[in-house]
């Protein structure tokens, strides 16, 4: 049975043309020249049943040498089906073969030929140009460019720090918390290499009490392991000076630069200066407290004030704009300073740090996560700094779990009665009221109409009346008879449990358009939009808006649906546009077939908790 590395020795046999020396192969594989021979001749022993040889010449090298061409191919089929490696087998689906193209050239040591890839990936040279269009696409996203040169081929080109994020990317399984260990290993090292660069970490951060997520410490050994390979091909990080400021005389860089001593004595390779500053700077950007048990003091400590202040701010303009009443969330704040600390850090230095959560918090927390994406803006602003929706995904999960504790607080609801007939009346209905709902229900006060445009309600859940009352209010009525009766029972209790009797009010008919014939998410937007408008629910400002919360994160959640919508409240009321298409199409890099275009209410902001999860319990059907 072959091993990754002997799967390795033997991909490198068949590539080269002229015999290679064991410190060439071992330079390339990043294991000693003695397990090179040892692997060798486990390896050839294997080899002379499948039709080849390896030949050693004393002075020259190894060569690959083939007896039996049929047998050799037969031998080959047999042993690369059997491996996992996704790059071992032709991609089924666009999207495969374009991170499998990304892959190539970013391994790729010089030039690589478009035919050498059209014949690997087993697709004709025009489907190769339709699918490098969407890879130069990605590479730019990375400040990176494809280099072409006649007769050479193409190349990769750009900073050598985003060449690294791009390749740390592209060799993660981007869809789980795990990283894909064959496609490391079987582009970079095996994986007892990995292993022990793993333990390598492990050691001098429990040393230095520093305290890594398994995340983070996938993958640093990935970004030690990619670093490893680059300095062997001579491609160096090179940070300006200013990059520099305050790394080394922190923690981080003392560890980071013990972790290099302790790679390069077992590995066999040097690190210049500024890779051990790039090792720091991931350090920085990962490193957490161990513990949310923070006093005061230790808080304060570890976030310094201009974060402090900048979280304040997040939280007031959440409270503001989606009334989650979270201003007196200690917890929240806590949680955000120590989870914003390390990442400022990343983000400063452009690190990627994938959220392999994120299509499910966008479809399950859609309220948090447009809280989180107004805590993006607020860190843009003060601090200067880009939030990707990755990161955004973080921050909303931080919100969610706030949101929860806040419902938990919120089973007792506040409310007011107004009542026209007089004190008594009042009176009467506040105590059988208070007697009912004992514990669940605080009667804040009852009061004439009159007073009502006189008296608070920023504190209050919902206004019981029985009178009608004609005036817009930001918060729900409730109308009920003075004597209560079942109906009215039934009202106040629907509010109690955040239920709406009128859900149904936010579906229109005439806004509701089945089996449409579109083709990009531009086409049904700017139709919906157009719809709304003509029916007089939104202005003009509207569109512009949708598209703008658009553009900060793709609101497809990977189950066929998508919900657009602008980042604040546009109408009286909250309406919902819905569209189903013919067949689905591509929408942030996620299929939609169903549409629903959102138009928030100002007069029901408080209840878009309860929408939300009315709408998601719908499309989760």
């Amino acid at each position: 049975m072959l091993t990754s590395r002997m799967m390795l020795i033997l991909k490198e046999l068949i590539s080269i043309k002229s015999p290679i020396t064991s410190n060439d192969l071992a330079n390339a594989i990043l294991v000693t020249s003695r397990t090179i021979r040892n692997d060798i001749k486990e390896l050839n022993d294997i080899l002379l049943q499948g039709g080849g040889y390896i030949k050693s010449t004393r002075g020259v090298g190894y060569e690959l040498v083939i007896n039996d061409e049929k047998t050799f191919k037969l031998f080959l089929q047999k042993v690369f089906n059997k491996s996992n490696n996704l790059a071992n087998k032709p991609p089924n689906s666009p999207e495969e073969r374009v991170n499998n193209i990304i892959r190539k050239l970013l391994l790729a040591n010089n030039y690589i030929k478009l035919d050498d890839i059209a014949d690997e990936l087993y697709i004709s040279k025009s489907t190769l140009q339709n699918d490098l269009i969407e890879v130069r696409k990605i590479l730019k996203s990375f400040q990176l460019e494809i280099e072409s040169r006649p007769y050479y081929g193409v190349k990769v080109v750009g900073n050598e720090m985003n060449f690294r994020f791009c390749l740390s990317e592209y060799l993660l399984n981007r869809e789980s918390a795990k990283f894909n260990i064959q496609n490391v290993t079987n582009s970079i090292l095996s994986t007892e290499v990995l292993n022990k660069i793993q333990c390598i970490i492990l050691e001098e951060i429990r040393e230095n009490e520093i305290d890594l997520s398994d995340i983070a410490l996938n993958n640093l050994s990935i970004h030690f392991a990619i670093a490893c390979k680059r300095i062997y091909d001579k491609n160096y990080i090179s940070l300006p000076p200013k990059e520099f400021e305050g790394i080394y005389s922190k923690k981080e860089y003392r560890v980071a630069k013990k972790i290099v001593e302790k790679i390069e004595s077992a590995f066999d390779v040097s690190f210049p200066e500024q890779e051990i500053a790039y090792i720091a700077i991931h350090l920085l950007g990962t490193n957490k407290l161990a513990t949310n048990n923070l006093s005061s003091q230790e808080f304060e400590s570890f976030v310094e004030s201009e974060l402090r202040n900048t979280i304040n701010e997040i939280i007031m303009k959440i409270d503001e704009r989606f009334k989650l009443r979270l201003k007196n969330d200690k917890d929240l704040l806590i949680a955000l300073g120590l989870h914003l600390r390390p990442a400022i850090n990343r983000l400063r230095y452009g690190m990627n740090l994938r959220n392999p959560l994120l299509d499910e918090i966008k479809a399950k927390y859609p309220l948090a996560f447009d809280a989180a994406i107004l805590a993006s803006e607020v860190l843009n602003n003060r601090l200067d700094i880009e939030i990707d929706e990755h990161e955004i995904g973080y921050i909303a999960l931080h919100i969610r779990v706030a949101m929860y504790r806040q419902q938990m607080n919120q089973d007792v609801k506040r409310c007011i009665i107004v009542c026209a007939t007089g004190m008594g009346t009042a009176m009467l209905l506040k105590y059988k009221l208070q007697s009912k709902y004992f514990n669940q229900l605080i009667i804040v006060d009852a009061i004439d109409y009159y007073r009502l445009s006189e008296t608070s309600l920023e504190q209050i859940d919902f206004i019981i009346t029985t009178i009608p009352i004609e005036k817009k209010l930001p918060v729900p009525i409730i109308y009920v008879n003075t004597i209560l009766g079942v109906d009215d029972i039934s009202k106040i209790e629907d509010h109690l449990h955040e239920r709406d009797e009128n859900l149904n009010v936010y579906a229109k008919e005439e806004l509701i358009f089945l089996q449409k014939d579109f083709h990009t998410k531009e086409d049904v937007i700017q139709f919906l939009v157009s719809k709304l408008e003509s029916t007089g629910y939104v202005d003009s400002t509207f569109g512009k808006s949708v598209i703008e919360r658009e553009r900060l994160s793709p609101t497809s959640f990977g189950n066929l649906v998508a919900i657009p919508h602008p980042m604040s409240p546009h109408s009286d009321e909250t309406i919902w546009a819905i569209c189903t298409l013919k067949r689905p199409i591509n929408w942030g890099g996620n299929r939609v077939q169903f549409v629903c275009l959102l138009s928030l209410g100002k007069n029901k902001t408080s209840n878009l908790a309860g929408m939300y999860e009315y709408l998601i319990g719908m499309i989760d059907n």
